[in-house]
């Protein structure tokens, strides 16, 4: 009885990950990257952390004809667009030969290559969410392979860094930016909140559906929603909002077709009307975590690389996941 208890209080983000101290909460399973915006992610055994995420995060963009971002929200054959980096893109002293390329295959095309060395053009007004900018344009070729796919005007655009800055929303972490992620630089997610999910629905669904970049085990079922302040290696990361999830949880994402789960399934246990009953959204569903890093802000340097098989600690929490930020 008292493990079910326990359990329970786990699903519904209301207990702690304690530990004898010293020892860590969980371990570095995975991490993905997803070069290109809302199109599939690589999973790579260490990832550098910059100013604004994992290196190569969130780097490029598929805009419309008007400059405004597609995402799987609209466009879910998203989904099946395969991005491809040189494996030694993710080392953490990597410079791209005049030859090194993103590579980009999609079901039923050619495949595409971008120089990531190459000269770029300016476009203009291009738009995610609520921010507007300049960006580089990846050029014709790789505009004429979009249009292709997606069957209407697309380009392929990379975020400026050297003129850019999107900021992280202050109210929830001030002083951090952003490429092209949705909101904020990092999203962690753990294998036990997926494979409690999975035991409550009736087709069990990857951790693809979430989309996070570090994906962690060891530790109970949502336990990283009360994770307030965690250190993994030398870098300190803060969690600083619940992640309400849109609909590409929804889409298959090894067919690119939208249903109705996970979410509907979520409803019953992992929304704002169950974690979060004394604020507003109650219908949002949560799953993961979204985080800053506070060595990312400091000026550049090497050695800030997160790996597979890390250990995570977790220095705070939350004292219950109605006081967490969401």
């Amino acid at each position: 009885m008292e493990k079910a208890a326990s359990f329970l209080s786990s699903l519904l983000g209301t207990g702690g990950e304690e530990g004898p101290s010293g020892e860590p909460a969980a371990t570095v399973a995975s991490i993905l990257i997803y070069p290109v915006k809302s199109c599939k992610g690589v999973s790579v055994t260490q990832a550098p952390v910059t100013a604004t995420g994992f290196r190569w995060d969130r780097q490029w963009l598929v805009v419309n004809a008007k400059g405004r971002a597609l995402t799987q929200r609209v466009e879910p054959k998203m989904a099946l667009v395969e991005v491809e980096l040189p494996p030694a893109a993710f080392d953490d002293d990597w410079q791209p030969a005049p030859d090194s390329c993103l590579v980009i295959r999609a079901p039923g095309m050619d495949t595409l290559k971008v120089p990531l060395a190459a000269e770029h053009a300016t476009l203009d007004d291009v738009s995610v969410w609520e921010w507007s900018g300049s960006a580089y344009d990846e050029g014709p070729e790789a505009a004429e392979w979009l249009s292709a796919y997606f069957g209407k005007p697309s380009r392929l655009v990379r975020f400026k860094e050297e003129s850019e800055i999107r900021p992280t929303n202050p109210e929830y972490a001030q002083g951090y930016k952003l490429t092209f992620t949705d909101c904020f630089p990092f999203l962690i997610a753990s294998q036990g909140s997926l494979d409690a999910l999975n035991e409550l629905l009736k087709e069990p669904v990857p951790i693809n559906r979430f989309r996070p970049n570090i994906l962690v085990d060891g530790c109970h079922p949502y336990a990283e929603d009360l994770w307030k302040t965690i250190k993994i290696d030398k870098l300190t990361f803060d969690g600083v909002k619940l992640c309400d999830r849109c609909k590409v949880p929804t889409v298959n994402q090894e067919n690119g077709i939208l249903g109705t789960e996970p979410t509907e399934t979520m409803l019953t246990f992992r929304s704002g009307e169950v974690l979060r009953p004394s604020h507003k959204n109650k219908q949002k569903v949560y799953f993961g975590q979204n985080l800053v890093c506070k060595e990312s802000v400091s000026a550049k340097g090497k050695g800030r690389i997160v790996k597979v098989g890390d250990p995570v600690y977790v220095l705070q929490t939350y004292p219950s996941s109605d006081e967490v930020p969401a």
